[in-house]
């Protein structure tokens, strides 16, 4: 099978498992919309979670792209055993890391509380700093996820990572649906926990088919160990600077107008979820092929991988990025706005999920390009990119928040997102030569006509004729969908009419599962 096939198959396979998860997490936000509102609670909670996210961001990102290439690469040398004694010491190395930051984390969890949220005092400071230490298991949990994600995904063996998100979403609906009559915000962090538990143990079944056995201890001589501890500084500074602009972010808008966090918390999640479905799923299966490709010196192999992942992430995120500037306030209107969910916080949610989605291209590409330069094993170029990322959003985000408020802190996001896309992409062809520059930009001219068509007859479908209906949320939901299939149906016959070879062999792919 050739890579191109592999990656479109694989990708889809990813897709529709991720579909099914991100479903399940969309009516997750809903009912937790629902139960909790946007407000000071809400607020608190998904502070709370930052300075957890934080640090699993950064420790699992620094995992997940320092460990599928050295597992590659110890595949080359020692087979299948070697990877076994490399999974362990990881394993081992992870707790005893993990076990360190959850305590300095119990210890700073009001410094940390202090510094995402300077806004906050009183009732609300103590109940974020209670939460996060709650919430703080996560670390450990996440932390050994990632490495398991790591090992199978480095096998290509992407099912369980790709359904792990099916049992966390189903033990919050359980939860939410049953036992959240009278709604506390300290049981829902401890449902977070429960629920990351499960989203780990989706992956130890597959692990222990590959004849993995745990043993409590860590070969600190191991040269693929150490290697990986080289690797991973750069990575984890890197990945920590990124994680800045989420500090910064939610920092500043803890400072405006009660529901500011929150509305930017459920737009970014409705901007992700495009990213998690499509975008995670291409990126995922791509990165061990591109690591297997460095680790056998096949550059013209990374080419032809890095052309395929680019162009179908064109295809996919062009016209979302259309598609949700047009309907952001009717999906969050729809879709979240019941219960405490109230008509401003609407107006908010999609004033955010707007400015979000102008930076979806240049985030999908930024996720993609970082993952051709971790195969290379080169972690500093992705580093003093998320650096420049940091220093970009900071301007952006004093200058726009006087005038945009947190709208102007989700186009910062936006902005910088694009900027450290395109750098990235000329540090690569520097690299590596040339790369079909001018083939991405001509797939993207397609895909943007294309898209442009799409978003005229959603426009026209949905505010024309669907204004002349009665305004009632049913008829709202039933146009919404129209207009999105009328839409989909015209992107997809562009497509074909402007040749986009991408779109048909995804749809033979699809067609021949």
């Amino acid at each position: 099978m050739s890579e191109k096939n592999r990656v479109a198959q694989s990708a889809i396979m990813i897709s529709v498992f991720t579909l099914i998860s991100k479903f399940l997490g969309f009516i997750r936000e809903v009912m937790i919309a629902s139960k909790f509102g946007s407000g000071m609670e809400t607020d608190t909670y998904f502070v709370a979670m930052t300075a957890t996210v934080i640090i699993v961001g950064t420790l699992g990102s620094a995992l997940n792209t320092t460990l599928i290439p050295i597992f590659s690469e110890v595949g080359e040398k020692y087979g299948h055993k070697g990877k076994l004694v490399y999974l362990n010491n990881i394993i081992n190395l992870v707790i005893i890391v993990t076990i360190i930051m959850m305590v300095l984390g119990f210890i700073g969890a009001p410094l940390v509380v202090k510094i995402l949220a300077k806004g906050f005092e009183g009732e609300q400071f103590h109940l974020a700093v209670k939460l996060n230490r709650i919430g703080l298991p996560i670390v450990m949990i996440l932390g050994l996820t990632h490495v398991l994600a790591g090992f199978l995904n480095g096998n290509q063996i992407f099912g369980p990572p790709a359904i792990a998100g099916i049992p966390y979403n189903i033990v919050f609906l359980i939860y939410l649906s049953l036992f959240a009559a009278i709604p506390k915000i300290e049981t829902l962090m401890l449902i977070t926990v429960f629920a990351t538990f499960f989203q780990f143990l989706i992956h130890v079944p597959a692990v222990k088919h590959m004849r993995y056995k745990f043993k409590p201890r860590v070969d600190f001589k191991d040269p693929f160990l150490r290697k990986a501890m080289i690797l991973i500084g750069p990575v984890l500074l890197g990945s920590a600077v990124q994680q800045i602009n989420v500090v910064i972010d939610r920092t500043l808008a803890s400072e405006l107008a009660h529901g500011s966090l929150s509305a930017l918390t459920y737009a970014s999640r409705i901007n992700e979820m495009v990213i998690a479905v499509f975008v995670m799923a291409i990126t995922t299966v791509v990165f061990p092929m591109l690591s297997n490709a460095f680790a056998k010196d096949d550059t013209d192999g990374v080419k032809e991988i890095l052309s395929q992942g680019v162009n179908i992430i064109l295809l996919v995120t062009v016209p979302a990025t259309i598609g949700m500037i047009l309907l952001a306030e009717p999906v969050v209107y729809l879709f979240f706005q019941r219960g405490a969910f109230t008509e401003g916080a609407t107006n908010m949610t999609s004033i955010a999920l707007i400015f979000y989605s102008i930076g979806l291209v240049g985030s999908s590409l930024r996720l993609m390009l970082n993952r051709v330069y971790y195969s290379f094993q080169d972690t500093l170029t992705p580093m003093k990119n998320g650096a420049i990322a940091v220093v970009v959003n900071i301007v952006f985000n004093l200058i726009l928040i006087r005038s945009m408020g947190h709208g102007g802190l989700a186009l910062a996001t936006s902005i910088s997102a694009t900027v450290t896309t395109i750098l990235l992409f000329i540090s690569l062809r520097q690299k590596i030569g040339p790369i079909g520059l001018s083939g991405y930009f001509n797939s993207f001219l397609k895909t943007t006509l294309a898209s442009l068509i799409m978003g005229f007859v959603v426009y026209v479908i949905y505010y024309r004729l669907g204004g002349l209906l009665p305004d009632k949320k049913l008829v709202q939901m039933l146009m919404l969908l129209v207009s999105i299939m009328g839409g989909m149906l015209t992107y997809f016959g562009m497509c074909i009419i402007l040749k986009i070879k991408e779109l048909q062999l995804v749809m033979d792919k699809l067609f021949k599962k």
